[in-house]
Protein backbone atom coordinates (compact mmCIF):
# COMPACT_ATOMS: atom_id res chain seq x y z
CA UNK A 1 0.00 0.00 0.00
CA UNK A 2 1.36 3.39 -0.88
CA UNK A 3 2.59 5.75 1.72
CA UNK A 4 1.57 9.35 1.55
CA UNK A 5 5.22 10.29 1.36
CA UNK A 6 5.50 8.61 -2.01
CA UNK A 7 3.12 11.19 -3.45
CA UNK A 8 2.01 9.47 -6.65
CA UNK A 9 1.06 11.78 -9.41
CA UNK A 10 4.05 14.11 -8.86
CA UNK A 11 1.83 16.60 -7.02
CA UNK A 12 3.63 18.56 -4.37
CA UNK A 13 2.11 18.30 -0.91
CA UNK A 14 2.68 19.55 2.58
CA UNK A 15 1.76 17.68 5.73
CA UNK A 16 -1.73 16.24 5.87
CA UNK A 17 -4.37 18.59 7.26
CA UNK A 18 -7.41 16.50 8.10
CA UNK A 19 -10.72 18.07 9.01
CA UNK A 20 -11.10 18.79 12.72
CA UNK A 21 -14.68 17.55 12.61
CA UNK A 22 -15.78 14.29 14.20
CA UNK A 23 -18.01 11.74 12.47
CA UNK A 24 -20.87 11.22 14.92
CA UNK A 25 -23.58 8.59 14.51
CA UNK A 26 -26.15 11.20 13.49
CA UNK A 27 -23.78 12.75 10.95
CA UNK A 28 -22.99 9.30 9.54
CA UNK A 29 -26.70 8.67 9.07
CA UNK A 30 -27.06 12.03 7.34
CA UNK A 31 -24.12 11.30 5.03
CA UNK A 32 -25.66 7.93 4.11
CA UNK A 33 -29.06 9.52 3.46
CA UNK A 34 -27.53 12.31 1.41
CA UNK A 35 -25.56 10.05 -0.95
CA UNK A 36 -28.57 7.73 -1.25
CA UNK A 37 -30.80 10.60 -2.33
CA UNK A 38 -28.26 12.19 -4.68
CA UNK A 39 -27.50 8.92 -6.50
CA UNK A 40 -31.16 8.73 -7.49
CA UNK A 41 -30.41 11.56 -9.94
CA UNK A 42 -28.43 9.03 -12.00
CA UNK A 43 -30.78 6.06 -12.18
CA UNK A 44 -34.29 7.47 -11.72
CA UNK A 45 -34.53 8.55 -15.36
CA UNK A 46 -34.54 4.92 -16.53
CA UNK A 47 -38.20 4.13 -15.72
CA UNK A 48 -39.23 7.65 -16.81
CA UNK A 49 -37.71 7.43 -20.29
CA UNK A 50 -40.98 6.63 -22.04
CA UNK A 51 -42.98 9.44 -20.43
CA UNK A 52 -40.20 12.01 -20.97
CA UNK A 53 -39.65 10.99 -24.59
CA UNK A 54 -43.35 11.27 -25.36
CA UNK A 55 -43.69 14.64 -23.61
CA UNK A 56 -40.64 16.20 -25.31
CA UNK A 57 -41.30 14.43 -28.63
CA UNK A 58 -37.92 12.73 -28.68
CA UNK A 59 -37.27 10.49 -31.67
CA UNK A 60 -37.21 6.77 -30.73
CA UNK A 61 -33.51 6.51 -31.58
CA UNK A 62 -32.77 9.35 -29.12
CA UNK A 63 -34.92 8.12 -26.23
CA UNK A 64 -32.00 6.26 -24.67
CA UNK A 65 -30.22 9.56 -24.12
CA UNK A 66 -32.62 10.33 -21.25
CA UNK A 67 -31.17 7.48 -19.19
CA UNK A 68 -27.62 7.55 -20.60
CA UNK A 69 -26.73 11.24 -20.28
CA UNK A 70 -27.00 11.49 -16.46
CA UNK A 71 -24.53 8.62 -16.10
CA UNK A 72 -22.28 10.00 -18.82
CA UNK A 73 -22.36 13.32 -16.99
CA UNK A 74 -21.50 11.54 -13.74
CA UNK A 75 -18.44 9.95 -15.35
CA UNK A 76 -17.41 13.39 -16.59
CA UNK A 77 -17.82 14.81 -13.09
CA UNK A 78 -15.66 12.06 -11.63
CA UNK A 79 -12.80 13.14 -13.89
CA UNK A 80 -13.26 16.92 -13.91
CA UNK A 81 -14.94 17.81 -10.59
CA UNK A 82 -14.06 15.21 -7.94
CA UNK A 83 -10.28 15.85 -8.16
CA UNK A 84 -11.02 19.39 -6.96
CA UNK A 85 -11.42 17.83 -3.46
CA UNK A 86 -7.63 17.66 -3.40
CA UNK A 87 -7.30 21.31 -4.42
CA UNK A 88 -10.16 23.40 -2.97
CA UNK A 89 -11.72 23.75 0.47
CA UNK A 90 -14.12 20.80 0.65
CA UNK A 91 -17.18 22.22 2.42
CA UNK A 92 -17.56 25.13 0.04
CA UNK A 93 -16.94 22.87 -2.96
CA UNK A 94 -19.54 20.31 -1.84
CA UNK A 95 -22.25 22.88 -1.04
CA UNK A 96 -21.78 24.81 -4.29
CA UNK A 97 -21.66 21.67 -6.43
CA UNK A 98 -24.86 20.34 -4.86
CA UNK A 99 -26.51 23.73 -5.29
CA UNK A 100 -25.64 23.65 -8.99
CA UNK A 101 -27.08 20.13 -9.20
CA UNK A 102 -30.38 21.39 -7.76
CA UNK A 103 -30.41 24.18 -10.32
CA UNK A 104 -29.89 21.82 -13.24
CA UNK A 105 -32.66 19.53 -11.96
CA UNK A 106 -34.98 22.55 -11.81
CA UNK A 107 -34.07 23.42 -15.41
CA UNK A 108 -34.93 19.83 -16.42
CA UNK A 109 -38.30 20.21 -14.70
CA UNK A 110 -39.30 23.31 -16.66
CA UNK A 111 -37.57 22.53 -19.98
CA UNK A 112 -39.85 22.47 -23.01
CA UNK A 113 -36.93 22.10 -25.39
CA UNK A 114 -35.57 18.57 -25.68
CA UNK A 115 -32.07 19.96 -26.26
CA UNK A 116 -32.25 22.01 -23.06
CA UNK A 117 -33.58 19.03 -21.11
CA UNK A 118 -30.78 16.73 -22.29
CA UNK A 119 -28.10 19.30 -21.46
CA UNK A 120 -29.67 19.84 -18.02
CA UNK A 121 -29.75 16.14 -17.08
CA UNK A 122 -26.16 15.74 -18.31
CA UNK A 123 -25.01 18.60 -16.07
CA UNK A 124 -27.14 17.31 -13.18
CA UNK A 125 -25.36 13.97 -13.56
CA UNK A 126 -21.97 15.69 -13.61
CA UNK A 127 -22.69 17.64 -10.42
CA UNK A 128 -24.13 14.51 -8.78
CA UNK A 129 -20.49 13.38 -8.59
CA UNK A 130 -20.58 15.38 -5.34
CA UNK A 131 -21.29 11.92 -3.87
CA UNK A 132 -17.62 11.09 -4.33
CA UNK A 133 -16.69 14.29 -2.50
CA UNK A 134 -18.88 13.34 0.47
CA UNK A 135 -17.49 9.81 0.87
CA UNK A 136 -13.84 10.87 1.31
CA UNK A 137 -15.01 13.72 3.56
CA UNK A 138 -16.73 11.17 5.80
CA UNK A 139 -13.64 8.96 5.72
CA UNK A 140 -11.38 11.86 6.71
CA UNK A 141 -13.63 12.66 9.68
CA UNK A 142 -13.34 9.11 11.06
CA UNK A 143 -10.32 7.75 12.92
CA UNK A 144 -8.20 5.34 10.90
CA UNK A 145 -9.23 2.40 13.10
CA UNK A 146 -12.90 3.09 12.33
CA UNK A 147 -12.54 4.28 8.75
CA UNK A 148 -13.82 1.07 7.20
CA UNK A 149 -16.92 1.15 9.38
CA UNK A 150 -17.53 4.79 8.46
CA UNK A 151 -17.15 4.16 4.74
CA UNK A 152 -19.39 1.10 5.02
CA UNK A 153 -22.13 3.02 6.78
CA UNK A 154 -22.10 5.79 4.17
CA UNK A 155 -21.88 3.27 1.33
CA UNK A 156 -25.02 1.53 2.62
CA UNK A 157 -26.92 4.70 1.77
CA UNK A 158 -25.38 4.76 -1.69
CA UNK A 159 -26.36 1.17 -2.44
CA UNK A 160 -29.89 1.63 -1.07
CA UNK A 161 -30.21 4.70 -3.28
CA UNK A 162 -29.11 2.80 -6.39
CA UNK A 163 -31.50 -0.05 -5.68
CA UNK A 164 -34.47 2.11 -4.72
CA UNK A 165 -34.08 4.87 -7.33
CA UNK A 166 -36.04 3.10 -10.06
CA UNK A 167 -39.08 2.07 -7.98
CA UNK A 168 -39.09 5.42 -6.15
CA UNK A 169 -39.04 7.35 -9.41
CA UNK A 170 -41.87 5.23 -10.78
CA UNK A 171 -44.04 5.85 -7.72
CA UNK A 172 -43.34 9.61 -7.55
CA UNK A 173 -43.79 10.15 -11.28
CA UNK A 174 -47.01 8.14 -11.16
CA UNK A 175 -48.35 10.54 -8.53
CA UNK A 176 -47.09 13.94 -9.75
CA UNK A 177 -45.67 13.32 -13.24
CA UNK A 178 -42.07 13.25 -14.42
CA UNK A 179 -41.72 17.04 -14.13
CA UNK A 180 -42.91 16.81 -10.55
CA UNK A 181 -40.23 14.21 -9.87
CA UNK A 182 -37.46 16.54 -11.10
CA UNK A 183 -38.92 19.42 -9.10
CA UNK A 184 -38.98 17.33 -5.94
CA UNK A 185 -35.41 16.17 -6.59
CA UNK A 186 -34.29 19.80 -7.01
CA UNK A 187 -35.94 20.81 -3.74
CA UNK A 188 -34.39 17.92 -1.82
CA UNK A 189 -30.93 18.73 -3.20
CA UNK A 190 -31.32 22.35 -2.05
CA UNK A 191 -32.27 21.19 1.44
CA UNK A 192 -29.30 18.81 1.56
CA UNK A 193 -26.93 21.59 0.49
CA UNK A 194 -28.32 23.85 3.21
CA UNK A 195 -27.80 21.25 5.93
CA UNK A 196 -24.32 20.36 4.67
CA UNK A 197 -23.33 24.04 4.75
CA UNK A 198 -24.05 24.01 8.49
CA UNK A 199 -22.92 20.50 9.45
CA UNK A 200 -19.72 20.00 7.47
CA UNK A 201 -16.44 21.16 8.99
CA UNK A 202 -13.89 23.12 7.02
CA UNK A 203 -11.37 20.83 5.33
CA UNK A 204 -8.54 22.46 3.44
CA UNK A 205 -6.51 20.10 1.25
CA UNK A 206 -2.77 20.49 1.25
CA UNK A 207 -1.99 19.89 -2.41
CA UNK A 208 0.22 22.58 -3.92
CA UNK A 209 -0.43 22.36 -7.64
CA UNK A 210 -2.56 23.62 -10.50
CA UNK A 211 -5.74 22.04 -11.82
CA UNK A 212 -4.24 20.75 -15.13
CA UNK A 213 -1.43 19.02 -13.22
CA UNK A 214 -4.02 17.52 -10.88
CA UNK A 215 -5.87 16.02 -13.84
CA UNK A 216 -2.66 14.68 -15.37
CA UNK A 217 -1.89 12.96 -12.07
CA UNK A 218 -4.98 10.73 -12.48
CA UNK A 219 -3.20 8.54 -15.03
CA UNK A 220 -0.08 8.43 -12.86
CA UNK A 221 -2.12 7.26 -9.88
CA UNK A 222 -3.82 4.55 -11.90
CA UNK A 223 -0.49 3.40 -13.35
CA UNK A 224 1.54 3.39 -10.14
CA UNK A 225 -0.93 2.27 -7.46
CA UNK A 226 -1.50 -1.53 -7.45
CA UNK A 227 -3.94 -1.28 -4.53
CA UNK A 228 -6.10 1.07 -6.58
CA UNK A 229 -5.94 -1.08 -9.71
CA UNK A 230 -6.69 -4.33 -7.90
CA UNK A 231 -9.63 -3.02 -5.87
CA UNK A 232 -11.08 -1.02 -8.77
CA UNK A 233 -10.87 -4.04 -11.10
CA UNK A 234 -12.59 -6.29 -8.56
CA UNK A 235 -15.32 -3.70 -7.93
CA UNK A 236 -15.85 -3.30 -11.68
CA UNK A 237 -16.28 -7.04 -12.15
CA UNK A 238 -18.85 -7.48 -9.36
CA UNK A 239 -20.63 -4.32 -10.52
CA UNK A 240 -20.86 -5.95 -13.95
CA UNK A 241 -22.67 -8.93 -12.43
CA UNK A 242 -24.93 -6.62 -10.39
CA UNK A 243 -25.82 -4.54 -13.45
CA UNK A 244 -26.44 -7.61 -15.62
CA UNK A 245 -28.99 -8.92 -13.13
CA UNK A 246 -30.84 -5.68 -12.37
CA UNK A 247 -30.90 -4.57 -16.00
CA UNK A 248 -32.81 -7.65 -17.12
CA UNK A 249 -34.72 -8.94 -14.08
CA UNK A 250 -37.68 -6.75 -14.99
CA UNK A 251 -37.85 -8.41 -18.40
CA UNK A 252 -37.87 -11.87 -16.81
CA UNK A 253 -40.47 -10.98 -14.18
CA UNK A 254 -42.78 -9.59 -16.86
CA UNK A 255 -42.80 -12.99 -18.58
CA UNK A 256 -44.77 -16.11 -17.61
CA UNK A 257 -45.16 -17.60 -15.10
CA UNK A 258 -44.64 -14.36 -13.15
CA UNK A 259 -46.42 -11.71 -15.23
CA UNK A 260 -45.38 -8.77 -13.01
CA UNK A 261 -46.49 -5.24 -13.88
CA UNK A 262 -44.40 -2.12 -13.10
CA UNK A 263 -45.62 -2.00 -9.50
CA UNK A 264 -44.75 -5.63 -8.96
CA UNK A 265 -41.26 -5.13 -10.35
CA UNK A 266 -40.83 -2.08 -8.10
CA UNK A 267 -41.80 -4.14 -5.04
CA UNK A 268 -39.31 -6.82 -6.07
CA UNK A 269 -36.56 -4.19 -6.23
CA UNK A 270 -37.50 -2.99 -2.76
CA UNK A 271 -37.27 -6.52 -1.37
CA UNK A 272 -33.97 -7.20 -3.11
CA UNK A 273 -32.43 -4.07 -1.57
CA UNK A 274 -32.20 -5.92 1.76
CA UNK A 275 -28.71 -7.08 0.78
CA UNK A 276 -27.35 -3.59 1.39
CA UNK A 277 -27.67 -4.10 5.18
CA UNK A 278 -24.32 -5.95 5.18
CA UNK A 279 -22.45 -2.80 4.14
CA UNK A 280 -21.47 -1.60 7.65
CA UNK A 281 -20.64 -5.19 8.62
CA UNK A 282 -18.21 -5.39 5.72
CA UNK A 283 -16.54 -2.16 6.82
CA UNK A 284 -16.21 -3.50 10.35
CA UNK A 285 -14.64 -6.71 9.02
CA UNK A 286 -12.02 -4.58 7.29
CA UNK A 287 -11.29 -2.66 10.50
CA UNK A 288 -10.86 -5.96 12.34
CA UNK A 289 -8.32 -7.31 9.84
CA UNK A 290 -10.70 -9.78 8.21
CA UNK A 291 -11.03 -8.04 4.84
CA UNK A 292 -9.65 -10.91 2.77
CA UNK A 293 -11.97 -13.48 4.37
CA UNK A 294 -14.96 -11.16 3.96
CA UNK A 295 -14.13 -10.64 0.28
CA UNK A 296 -13.97 -14.35 -0.44
CA UNK A 297 -17.21 -14.90 1.48
CA UNK A 298 -18.87 -12.13 -0.54
CA UNK A 299 -17.76 -13.56 -3.88
CA UNK A 300 -18.82 -17.09 -2.93
CA UNK A 301 -22.20 -15.71 -1.85
CA UNK A 302 -22.57 -14.11 -5.29
CA UNK A 303 -21.78 -17.38 -7.07
CA UNK A 304 -24.33 -19.24 -4.93
CA UNK A 305 -26.87 -16.47 -5.55
CA UNK A 306 -26.37 -16.69 -9.32
CA UNK A 307 -26.95 -20.45 -9.22
CA UNK A 308 -30.18 -19.86 -7.29
CA UNK A 309 -31.19 -17.12 -9.74
CA UNK A 310 -30.65 -19.55 -12.62
CA UNK A 311 -32.74 -22.18 -10.87
CA UNK A 312 -35.65 -19.84 -10.05
CA UNK A 313 -35.63 -18.00 -13.36
CA UNK A 314 -34.65 -20.70 -15.85
CA UNK A 315 -35.48 -23.94 -14.08
CA UNK A 316 -31.89 -25.07 -13.56
CA UNK A 317 -31.58 -28.39 -11.74
CA UNK A 318 -35.22 -29.18 -12.38
CA UNK A 319 -36.55 -26.39 -10.18
CA UNK A 320 -40.35 -26.17 -10.68
CA UNK A 321 -40.51 -22.53 -11.80
CA UNK A 322 -43.64 -22.92 -13.92
CA UNK A 323 -45.63 -24.94 -11.42
CA UNK A 324 -44.56 -23.04 -8.29
CA UNK A 325 -44.06 -19.41 -9.37
CA UNK A 326 -44.45 -17.97 -5.85
CA UNK A 327 -41.68 -20.22 -4.58
CA UNK A 328 -39.55 -19.12 -7.52
CA UNK A 329 -40.18 -15.44 -6.69
CA UNK A 330 -39.23 -16.02 -3.05
CA UNK A 331 -35.99 -17.67 -4.17
CA UNK A 332 -35.28 -14.81 -6.58
CA UNK A 333 -35.77 -12.24 -3.82
CA UNK A 334 -33.43 -14.09 -1.44
CA UNK A 335 -30.85 -14.60 -4.17
CA UNK A 336 -31.05 -10.94 -5.25
CA UNK A 337 -30.39 -9.86 -1.66
CA UNK A 338 -27.43 -12.26 -1.45
CA UNK A 339 -26.04 -10.99 -4.77
CA UNK A 340 -26.32 -7.38 -3.59
CA UNK A 341 -24.65 -8.30 -0.29
CA UNK A 342 -21.64 -9.69 -2.14
CA UNK A 343 -21.39 -6.61 -4.33
CA UNK A 344 -21.51 -4.13 -1.45
CA UNK A 345 -18.98 -6.20 0.52
CA UNK A 346 -16.48 -5.96 -2.32
CA UNK A 347 -17.10 -2.26 -2.92
CA UNK A 348 -17.03 -1.29 0.76
CA UNK A 349 -13.75 -3.08 1.45
CA UNK A 350 -12.26 -1.80 -1.79
CA UNK A 351 -13.21 1.76 -0.92
CA UNK A 352 -11.82 1.30 2.58
CA UNK A 353 -8.47 0.29 1.11
CA UNK A 354 -8.54 3.32 -1.18
CA UNK A 355 -9.27 5.70 1.69
CA UNK A 356 -6.33 4.35 3.70
CA UNK A 357 -3.94 5.37 0.93
CA UNK A 358 -2.41 8.81 0.34
CA UNK A 359 -4.77 11.28 2.09
CA UNK A 360 -3.61 14.14 -0.14
CA UNK A 361 -4.91 12.23 -3.19
CA UNK A 362 -8.11 10.92 -1.59
CA UNK A 363 -10.48 12.77 -3.92
CA UNK A 364 -8.69 11.58 -7.06
CA UNK A 365 -8.38 8.01 -5.76
CA UNK A 366 -12.12 7.84 -5.02
CA UNK A 367 -12.96 9.32 -8.41
CA UNK A 368 -10.79 6.77 -10.22
CA UNK A 369 -12.15 3.88 -8.17
CA UNK A 370 -15.77 4.77 -8.87
CA UNK A 371 -15.08 5.58 -12.50
CA UNK A 372 -13.59 2.14 -13.11
CA UNK A 373 -16.42 0.26 -11.42
CA UNK A 374 -19.02 2.29 -13.35
CA UNK A 375 -17.31 1.05 -16.53
CA UNK A 376 -17.85 -2.48 -15.23
CA UNK A 377 -21.53 -1.74 -14.61
CA UNK A 378 -21.95 -0.37 -18.12
CA UNK A 379 -20.32 -3.47 -19.62
CA UNK A 380 -22.53 -5.74 -17.53
CA UNK A 381 -25.66 -3.96 -18.76
CA UNK A 382 -24.48 -4.13 -22.37
CA UNK A 383 -23.56 -7.82 -22.28
CA UNK A 384 -26.72 -8.78 -20.40
CA UNK A 385 -28.87 -7.22 -23.11
CA UNK A 386 -27.07 -9.22 -25.79
CA UNK A 387 -27.21 -12.39 -23.67
CA UNK A 388 -30.94 -11.94 -23.05
CA UNK A 389 -31.68 -11.67 -26.74
CA UNK A 390 -29.48 -14.67 -27.61
CA UNK A 391 -30.00 -17.11 -24.73
CA UNK A 392 -32.68 -15.70 -22.43
CA UNK A 393 -32.30 -15.87 -18.66
CA UNK A 394 -29.64 -18.57 -18.84
CA UNK A 395 -27.48 -16.22 -20.90
CA UNK A 396 -27.91 -13.42 -18.35
CA UNK A 397 -26.86 -15.73 -15.52
CA UNK A 398 -23.87 -16.79 -17.60
CA UNK A 399 -22.76 -13.16 -17.87
CA UNK A 400 -23.07 -12.85 -14.09
CA UNK A 401 -20.95 -15.95 -13.55
CA UNK A 402 -18.21 -14.66 -15.87
CA UNK A 403 -17.96 -11.31 -14.08
CA UNK A 404 -18.15 -12.76 -10.57
CA UNK A 405 -15.75 -15.59 -11.39
CA UNK A 406 -13.29 -13.01 -12.70
CA UNK A 407 -13.42 -11.10 -9.41
CA UNK A 408 -12.98 -14.30 -7.40
CA UNK A 409 -9.95 -15.36 -9.45
CA UNK A 410 -8.43 -11.87 -9.17
CA UNK A 411 -8.64 -11.97 -5.37
CA UNK A 412 -7.41 -15.57 -5.29
CA UNK A 413 -4.31 -14.64 -7.29
CA UNK A 414 -3.70 -11.76 -4.91
CA UNK A 415 -3.96 -14.08 -1.92
CA UNK A 416 -1.55 -16.59 -3.46
CA UNK A 417 0.97 -13.83 -4.17
CA UNK A 418 0.53 -12.41 -0.69
CA UNK A 419 -0.47 -8.96 -1.90
CA UNK A 420 -2.53 -6.80 0.41
CA UNK A 421 -6.25 -6.23 0.01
Amino acid sequence: MSSSSENPGCVATRSESETPGRLTASLTLFFATAVGVIVMNLFAAQPLTGAISQSLRLAPQLAGLVAMLPQLGYATGLVLLVPLCDLLENRRLIVRTLGCCAGFLAVAMFADSRQLFLVAVFLAGATSSVIQMLVPMAASMASESHRGRAVGNVMSGLMFGILLSRPAASVIAGAVGWRGFYGLAALINVLLASVLAVKLPVRRPVVATRYPALLRSLWTLLRTEPVLRRNAASAALVMGAFSAFWTTIGLRLAQPPFGFDMNGIALFALAGAAGAVVTPLAGRAGDCGAARKALFAGHLAMLVALAAIGAAGAGWGGFPTNTHPMLAVALLVAAAAMLDAGVVTDQTLGRRAINLMNPAARGRLNGLFVGVFFVGGALGAMFSGAAWSLAGWTGVCGVGFVFTGGAFVLRLIGAIRGTEV
